[in-house]
């Protein structure tokens, strides 16, 4: 029930009353429910001011987003794999209890690791570098593919 039909139910229920509107009492009650009325019909506009608003910030939001992709989008060299001076994390699912675990290079190297969820123990198998990878080690690699 909204504010407005709880002021309306109000309204109705003093006149089912017979409040006497001219003696003292019932004025001060015709005037609550006055008063009461219009902060329900202005409560009720400020709720679709800001339903409006929310509509209008989400777009913004949603239009940032796409200029933000546009300018700062991923960039091939900060995808590399090969980058020395970031250490490389990597995510594994554990194909028993679903658990995401994060992986270092360290990780990778010790080929097995036991999931700390359930214990299970998974053999890790990789490619070193992917298709799109710009390490001079992989181009190489390439080249000597090619011959």
């Amino acid at each position: 029930m909204t504010a407005s039909e709880k002021v309306a139910y109000l309204k109705g229920l003093a006149e089912g009353l017979g409040i006497d509107k001219e003696k003292n009492e019932g004025k001060v009650i015709n005037a609550i429910i006055d008063v009461l009325e219009d902060l329900a019909y202005g409560l009720e506009d400020l709720e679709t001011d800001v339903e409006e608003l929310n509509d209008g910030l989400d777009a913004v939001s949603d239009d940032l987003s796409d200029i933000e992709e546009l300018l700062f989008g991923d960039d091939e060299e900060d995808d590399c794999c090969c980058d020395d001076d970031d250490e490389q994390e990597y995510a594994v699912v554990c194909p028993a209890c679903n658990e995401e675990l994060t992986l270092d290079e360290d990780d990778l190297d010790a080929g097995v690791i036991q999931c700390p969820n359930c214990g299970e123990t998974l053999e890790l198998e990789f490619d070193e570098c992917d298709d799109d990878c710009c390490c001079e080690d992989c181009e190489d690699d390439d080249e000597d593919a090619d011959e």
